[in-house]
């Protein structure tokens, strides 16, 4: 008898099913480009775990809506909200929410710095702007809402099973910068030198930085005005003190995507710049120690005309254009023949693509989903994307 794999194991799934199903796997990260199919892969794979009995939530991070369409909510906020018309018979619960990005970066700075300091910079006009806008911020405060799902997780066993869109970035690797960008912003230059009059002491120490400080402080003002700069330097001066807490969060929440329980399935399309996109992120994550599960290779073409394939459907549809047949009847069905022979050509690239990712990646679990003739908008669709992957009971 063959034991049971023990939470935080790694898992070699046979399929994506096998993968959310496995109790050794505890959180799993969706990552990819923007627009290749990452929340729709999400929700599918969240809602296909539990239905299998598992306690799943799936953080999206999409904007959009989607999410909240297909699983039937009205609405989708920070807060997990249970999702209603799943199979529960084996036990299992989904729970669905999106990041409120500012809400999140808000939590980070009350839980890391004094209430007088957080006070400071939560009121302070500059941060209400950076926290909603500033580059990278969306992909840190992913990771850190991660981290604290994960450990609400531990501490009351709400989930036994975190599912994440990751956000839609130009790159895939932004997920993985966010907390050496973060870190490299607060210890950069321009940051240093606006801490250094409030670490040195007010205009005691602008007085002891010299006449530099005051020709750049000087320059500064002209550039941004003297309320901006104002708020700029009250802004750093109060963050200052959390800095250490932003850097240590992020570096506990990195080293965890390394762990065991830990499984990331990237989605790509069957086009260059996803297959590129998906290539570098997959490198990355070996570099980098981290499992990389599967690769979802998403909305690929099937053949259109069966046996005949695109070169026979482009002849019969010469020949229907030619003989002695009801004219119209002929050009109706040869039109038709050249558009399925169009999209087998684009069946048979496809083809092409997974036979060669196949051949360069044998190590590597790579599921197919077929493209949908319409969006996905409700369970029922969900269901459709997760038996396209290969994910059965």
């Amino acid at each position: 008898m063959t034991a049971p794999p023990r939470p935080g194991a790694r898992h070699t799934a046979s399929d994506l099913g096998a993968l959310v199903r496995d109790p050794g796997t505890r959180v799993v990260l969706c990552c990819g480009s923007g627009g290749v199919g990452k929340t729709t892969t999400s929700a599918a794979l969240a809602l296909h775990a539990a239905e299998a009995g598992r306690r799943v939530v799936v953080l999206t991070i999409d904007p959009a809506r989607r999410l909240a369409q297909s699983l039937g909510l009205s609405e989708l906020d920070d807060r997990p909200r249970t999702v209603s018309g799943i199979d529960e018979a084996a036990g299992g619960r989904l729970d669905a929410m999106m990041l409120d990005m500012k809400r999140t970066f808000d939590e980070v700075v009350v839980a890391h710095a004094t209430p007088e300091a957080a006070e400071q910079i939560l009121a302070n006009p500059f941060y209400q702007s950076v926290s909603s806008s500033f580059a990278g911020t969306q992909e840190y405060m992913a990771m850190e809402k991660l981290g604290q799902l994960r450990t609400q997780a531990e501490r009351d066993g709400t989930w036994d099973l975190i599912v994440v869109d990751t956000p839609p970035s130009r790159s895939a690797l932004d997920f993985l910068d966010a907390p050496e960008r973060l870190g490299s912003f607060l210890d950069g230059r321009l940051v240093r030198l606006l801490t250094a009059p409030a670490r040195l002491g007010g205009r005691v120490g602008v007085r002891a930085l010299g006449g530099g400080m005051a020709l750049v402080s000087g320059v500064l003002s002209k550039v941004l005005g003297t309320q901006l700069l104002g708020d700029v330097q009250t802004f750093v001066a109060a963050l200052d003190s959390t800095f250490g807490g932003f850097r240590e969060r992020a570096e506990q929440t990195y080293a965890r995507l390394s762990e065991p329980g830990t499984a990331f399935v990237v989605v790509a399309t069957p086009e260059m710049t996803a297959l590129r996109e998906a290539d570098y992120f997959l490198r990355r994550l070996r570099s980098e120690g981290m499992p990389a599960a599967a690769l979802v290779l998403n909305r690929l073409v099937r053949p259109a005309t069966g046996t005949l394939g695109a070169r026979g459907a482009e002849g019969a549809a010469e020949r229907l254009t030619g003989g002695g047949q009801d004219a119209r009847a002929a050009r109706a069905a040869g039109a038709l023949l050249r558009v399925g022979a169009a999209s087998d050509r684009v069946a048979e690239r496809h083809a092409q693509v997974l036979a060669e990712l196949r051949a360069s990646r044998p190590e590597l679990l790579i599921s197919v989903a077929a493209a949908e003739a319409t969006d996905v908008h409700d369970l029922a669709g969900l269901r459709r994307v997760a038996a396209s992957l290969g994910v059965s009971g």
